[in-house]
């Protein structure tokens, strides 16, 4: 299930005794819980019913003795574990002791009227527990996995739509190249920039450089349509921009997004059905038409002169087999000539 599919439960008051969310994205994990914590009980009934524990501030014996406890005026008690990576699951559930068939015995069979989360963050349960398989059984695991960086314009602009907006490709892929695989931060600049404009408006790349503080006009994106082209001038311009403003624009950065480029370009040019190009590349339809004008510009051989040249100078960036005291600005400048010439 997704968690939407868990919301779109809870909201239908569709609930297991037992929840464990776990995974290396906490974006989810923490939605879901949020979202019982204001909405499984009313007001009335979470001065005695709703428990909020931590990890590393409690232990298992602790929490199954209140999950055993019937609610006072109420269908249901909530039970909340945050940072439940924190606690002692190895230790307390292994081996044969009373303590350990004590809490296994719960979770084979959890009281009904209790609803127990796990919020488990920044990893994956150890999926070959006895403990796992038992919730697995009598509750609901949720796993909350990274959204890959090819994925993430798409994630963003699906998180927009459900929120009654549009944004244009552009600004997704701009987003999510500058702000990183941090589902929450994301989240974050998305809601202050829906602040400043109207759900009939579609976000464009002017109000993320107004909003946002990222350059509409000297970021990768606007560096790689130059290159496609061969536009030596704005290809310079924008270098130079980089050079100059490096907390904002790292090489490692950049270097990382003109890889991953030219690397699509060689996938394209040996694309049998170009019609597919899309689904292949994993990009947005919208920038299909960039990665066929670019394999003009570049044939095959001079393609895999760049990527190994974007290799070289990797390297170079971090030190290796670099000559004296250069800048990332002085070696991208010198990188981009060996492109374009």
């Amino acid at each position: 299930m997704s968690a939407s599919d868990i919301i779109k439960d809870l909201k239908a008051k569709k609930f297991k005794p037992v929840y464990l969310l776990h995974g290396e994205e906490p974006y989810y994990i923490d939605q879901i819980i949020h979202y019982m914590e204001q909405h499984i009980l009313n007001d009335m009934e979470k001065g005695f019913n709703q428990t909020v524990l931590y990890g590393k501030d409690t232990d298992m014996a602790t929490i199954l003795n209140a999950a055993k406890r019937y609610p006072m005026m109420s269908d249901y008690q909530l039970i909340i574990v945050k940072e439940a990576q924190d606690l002692k699951w190895a230790k307390e559930t292994e081996g044969s002791s009373k303590e350990a068939e004590f809490i296994q015995s719960y979770f084979e069979k959890p009281l009904p009227s209790t609803i127990l989360v796990f919020g488990f963050k920044y990893a994956n349960f150890d999926k070959r527990k006895k403990l796992f398989k038992s919730i697995t059984k009598s509750g609901l695991v949720f796993q909350s996995d990274p959204v890959r960086d090819y994925k993430l314009a798409g994630w963003i602009e699906d998180l927009v739509k459900e929120k009654g907006a549009k944004i244009a490709p552009q600004a997704a892929a701009l987003m999510a190249e500058y702000l990183g695989t941090d589902l929450s931060k994301i989240s974050n600049e998305l809601e202050k920039l829906m602040l400043n404009v109207s759900r009939e408006t579609t976000i464009d790349t002017d109000h993320i450089q107004r909003n946002i503080g990222i350059s509409k006009e000297y970021n990768v994106f606007e560096l790689q349509k130059a290159l496609a082209v061969r536009n030596v001038l704005k290809a310079n311009q924008i270098v130079n921009y980089f050079a100059d403003n490096p907390k904002a624009n790292p090489m490692v950065m950049v270097m990382a997004n003109l890889n991953a480029y030219f690397t699509k370009i060689l996938k394209y040019h040996y694309l049998q059905n170009k019609s597919e190009a899309a689904k292949e590349l994993g990009v947005n339809p919208y920038f299909v038409k960039d990665y066929e004008t670019a394999a003009r510009s570049y044939t095959i051989g001079k393609t895999f002169d760049i990527i190994s040249l974007l290799r070289e100078y990797d390297l170079k960036s971090k030190g290796v087999d670099s000559t004296g005291n250069v800048t990332d600005g002085e070696l991208l400048k010198e990188l981009m000539f060996k492109v374009l010439h």
